[in-house]
């Protein structure tokens, strides 16, 4: 073997063990990743926004894979999770699904009754009241006699909605033209005492309109006795 074969050996052989010192070093960084992140677990990602008080169902979330200490302590694992749940607040895109954004459906509590009434898909309900809101319940009546002024009278406050129905056309020939009566309305089903049950179904029967208005997620509105009933004369 001569002086440049000799050469040749001992660089392929400074390259055999440069390789092998890349590798282990490779090895040692990936070791020590895995060590820092730790095992991977499963969690739930957003797929699109979803609505408050919306009823919560598998395909609204895709599964991911992230390092478990990454991951809160209240982070959804098991769709299981979810099951008779609805949104508290808006679900943003992208967000990872947390306990704390979801919480039980409404139900009846002892007292309580289920009532359905008929409310204007526009004026009343507008895409914006799904089942789990809480509402106040307006209607406008107008006088007993002749010469008396219209109210607006608050019938309800805090009603619990558990259920939006589906928009359905009214009878156009059963409709007031003079009233000015809906031609569309949904079905909105509350959980209510038996007087504000009494006060809700006299409302559809004998006002006007009847509307509600959306009370924000967390809060109670208390109204007193003196401002539940409006009068424009007597507004200053």
């Amino acid at each position: 073997m001569n002086s440049r074969q000799r050469r040749g050996v001992i660089l392929l052989l400074l390259s055999v063990v440069c390789a092998l010192g890349a590798f282990v070093g490779v090895l040692s960084v990936i070791s020590d990743v895995k060590s820092k992140v730790g095992p991977e677990v499963t969690a739930y990602q957003i797929k699109s926004d979803v609505a408050p008080y919306t009823p919560l169902t598998a395909g609204q979330f895709e599964k991911i894979k992230m390092p478990k200490r990454w991951l809160s302590g209240n982070a959804v694992t098991d769709l299981r999770q979810i099951e008779g749940k609805i949104a508290v607040n808006t679900l943003r895109q992208g967000s990872l699904l947390q306990t704390d954004m979801i919480v039980d459906q409404p139900a009846l509590k002892p007292g309580q009754q289920e009532v359905a009434i008929m409310i204007d898909a526009a004026t009343g309900v507008a895409g914006k009241i799904t089942a789990g809101a809480t509402v106040n319940v307006y209607a406008t009546f107008t006088g007993a006699r002749q010469g008396d002024p219209s109210e607006s009278k608050i019938i309800v406050t805090n009603a619990q909605v558990i259920d939006v129905g589906k928009i359905t056309a009214l009878d156009p020939s059963s409709s007031d033209k003079t009233t000015q009566q809906p031609t569309d309305a949904v079905p909105i089903t509350f959980a209510l005492s038996t007087l504000d049950a009494q006060r809700i179904t006299y409302a559809e029967s004998f006002a006007q309109r009847v509307r509600l208005a959306l009370v924000a997620p967390g809060s109670a509105t208390t109204v007193p006795d003196k401002d539940r009933t409006y009068e424009l004369a007597n507004d200053k």
